[in-house]
């Protein structure tokens, strides 16, 4: 009985490492399968190749738009603008949301205004931004700010009203500060819709970021695939369009390799 019970402990490990193997080859192989269904469609005529050129002719222009950089100032720009409105949108979002759900005066206080102001398509506010902030780069980080934060801050006060109460009495009998109770608490226990919202709020960023680099930017993927409509470069539009999804599927796959170390107790779910 306690070899079987030893047997057991020491496949177990082997098991679930096999297993997340398996799921992060299929997280790549899903967009290899449509690129190669697509590859296929081209080639074999079934598609229109002036509107949707052949992923191989998408990649050679990716590569000469490398080899020439101007792949790498566009993508550059667009990145900085992206973490500059994370840093802006996200931070303050993370901080507001926990407090909100330990507070419940400024819960109170606070959701309508949330709730009020979400549904509004953020591209119909880019004109205010772009009349506020200018033409410059503040518009645009402003936009990706404004898009990050509202997914952020509704999970990270979902997260922690999820949490059990008897956490939060456990600590206060315990003598726990606000700061102590926010820190042990109330983050570690939201944590998984904290990184739900972040994932969310990421790929939101990337829409906004896009649609502000259209209207107003002289660099940026958003600009780029703009000028490549104005010049008729399908294939570099598509370029722009397969950055901004590598971009997404690399935010998700590091978020999700976060998730693994920092919330543990998901991985057998």
């Amino acid at each position: 009985m306690t070899n079987a019970v030893q047997k057991a402990r020491t496949t177990a490990p082997s098991f679930r490492i096999q297993r997340e193997t398996v799921e992060r080859l299929l997280n790549f192989a899903s967009p290899v399968f449509l690129l190669l269904i697509w590859e296929i469609a081209a080639q074999a005529g079934f598609i229109d190749v002036r509107f949707f050129p052949a992923p191989s002719k998408i990649f050679d222009q990716l590569i000469v738009l490398a080899k020439n950089g101007s792949l790498w100032i566009n993508f550059w720009a667009s990145m900085q603008r992206l973490i500059w409105g994370f840093l802006f949108g996200g931070v303050p979002a993370l901080i507001l949301g926990v407090t909100m759900g330990l507070n419940r005066t400024l819960r109170m206080v606070v959701e309508p205004l949330i709730s009020a102001t979400y549904p509004i398509p953020k591209s119909a506010i880019l004109p205010l931004v772009l009349l506020i902030c200018g033409l410059g780069e503040a518009s645009k980080i402003v936009m990706v700010a404004i898009g990050i934060f509202y997914p952020i801050v509704i999970n990270s006060m979902a997260g922690v009203l999820e949490i059990n109460k008897i956490h939060f009495d456990v600590s206060r009998n315990f003598g726990a500060s606000r700061w102590q109770v926010f820190r042990t608490v109330a983050l570690p226990g939201a944590m998984p819709l904290i990184l739900t919202g972040v994932r969310l709020g990421i790929g939101l960023g990337l829409v906004l970021i896009s649609l502000a680099e259209i209207v107003g930017a002289k660099s940026g993927l958003g600009y780029m695939m703009w000028n490549a409509w104005e010049i008729l470069s399908v294939e570099t539009m598509y370029v722009g369009l397969l950055v901004i999804a590598i971009l997404g599927i690399a935010f998700s796959l590091a978020i999700t390799e976060l998730e693994r170390f920092i919330v543990p107790w998901k991985r057998g779910r």
